[in-house]
This record gives structure tokens, sequence and C-alpha cells, in this order.
């Protein structure tokens, strides 16, 4: 028993806070440029890209429509206005995008990282199609609102960065977690284990938010996000199961 105690302490100094944190994440980026990770993302991406397209193209003839001016000084004014307002909105958009899209590959790598760096442990159950559907739909559409909401505080400089991190990194942080946690165990089991690690999977969900701001990077962030949040939960579901070996 003491034997066990001086364990389970050894491994809550060393692996905790930061250092996890940044092992974590650079296990995940590591990965990021391997050939299985790079088919996925072309694969996510392509369609990513291909919906944004569509969407900004689908906004602009909206606008073109609705918006039509007999004099060419205003009409060449408020179509750069429009062109630079669907930026923005686009801007807010890739969050949700991308998460819609890649819902449907983030089984096929969190088990590509399960192989590779846990060969050891028994693997993951994928989660069954109308799932993954259900799941990513929800995440996007959650994501969408938050972005919404955030868009909104355009008006307020500096607030509206501020606010779309950090409910971002909330979200994130708890998605990505759950979907990895919930591959080895029950969706109740899985928000359980989140919220007794919220500060960390939070302070994640920040590291993931700041790479989804960053353009071009954003694209291959939810891949990176899944890999770093499989080994996350990986680290501290070993540390419950020692803490509670019933």
């Amino acid at each position: 028993m003491r034997g066990a105690r001086l364990r389970t302490t050894f491994v809550m100094t060393t692996a905790t806070g930061t250092p996890l944190m940044i092992d974590a994440a650079l296990l995940a980026l590591r990965q990021a440029f391997s050939p299985p990770f790079r088919m996925v993302l072309f694969k996510s991406v392509g369609l990513a890209l291909l919906l944004l397209i569509l969407i900004g193209a689908g906004l602009q003839a909206a606008l073109a429509h609705l918006v039509v001016l007999q004099n060419v000084f205003l009409d060449w004014t408020a179509a750069i206005a429009s062109a630079l307002g669907i930026l923005v909105v686009l801007f807010f958009a890739v969050p949700p995008i991308i998460s819609l899209v890649a819902g449907f590959f983030l089984d096929e790598i969190a088990g590509e990282v399960e192989r590779t760096h846990y060969p050891a442990d028994a693997p993951g159950r994928e989660q069954p199609l109308a799932r993954s559907l259900i799941l990513a739909i929800k995440f996007a559409a959650l994501v969408l609102v938050v972005n919404i909401g955030v868009l909104l505080l355009a008006l307020i400089p500096g607030v509206n960065l501020i606010a779309w991190w950090l409910a971002n990194g909330y979200l994130l942080g708890r998605e990505y977690f759950e979907l990895a946690a919930m591959r080895f165990r029950s969706p109740e089991e899985a928000k359980a284990l989140r919220r007794q690690h919220r500060g960390r999977v939070f302070f994640g969900g920040l590291m993931i938010a700041a790479m989804m701001a960053i353009p071009i990077v954003n694209l291959a962030t939810p891949l990176v996000a899944t890999a770093f949040m499989v080994h996350i939960h990986k680290r501290v579901g070993r540390r419950v199961e020692l803490l509670d070996p019933a």
C-alpha cells in the first residue's frame, strides 16, 4: 500500500501541469507529418475548403443580388466592403466547418496514435457512423453558436479575440477530450473524467484554439487536436487507474 502511494505521488509530481501538456503536444505535432496523417489531412482539408468556397460564393452572390447600385464608385465600394465582410465571416466559420468535416476522420487518427504510441494497450472502439455524424454536427453547431456570439462582440476592440479564444478553448478541449475518452469509456465516464481534469483539459483547449487561429495551420488543427487529446487521455486515464485500482 505504501509503495503504491509513493508511486502515485511520483507520477503526479512528474506528469502534471505544463510538462505533460508540452510532451503530449510535441508527440502530436511530430506525428502530424507522418504519411497516415497527411492522407487524412488532404481529404479533410479538401472537403473543408470546398465547403468554405461554396459558402463564400453563396454569400457573395446573395449580397450582389441584394445590393444593386447605379453609381460605379459606390458599386466598387460596396463590393470591397462586402468582400471584407465575407472574409471576417469565413474566419469565424473556419472552426465549425473544419470540425464538421474532420469529425468523420477522428477515429482513424485516434487509432493511428494508439497503434503507434500505445501498442501494448487494448485498441479503442470506433464510434458507429451514425453516432460520429451526430457528434460532428453537434460539435460544429456548438462551435458555430459560440463564434456567432463572439462575432457580435467585434465592435469592442480586444474583447472579441479574448472571448473567441476562451470560448473555443473550453469547447475544443471538452469535445476533443471526450471524443478520445469515449473510445474506451461510456459517455458518462468520459464526461466525469473530463470534469475531474477540467483545468488541464481547458488549458489543452486553449492550445488548440491558439493553433486554430493561425490561417492555413488551422486546417490541420482537428487532426493534431485529436492526437493531442489521445495522449492526454492516456496519461490521466492511467493515473486514475493507479489511484483507484478497483
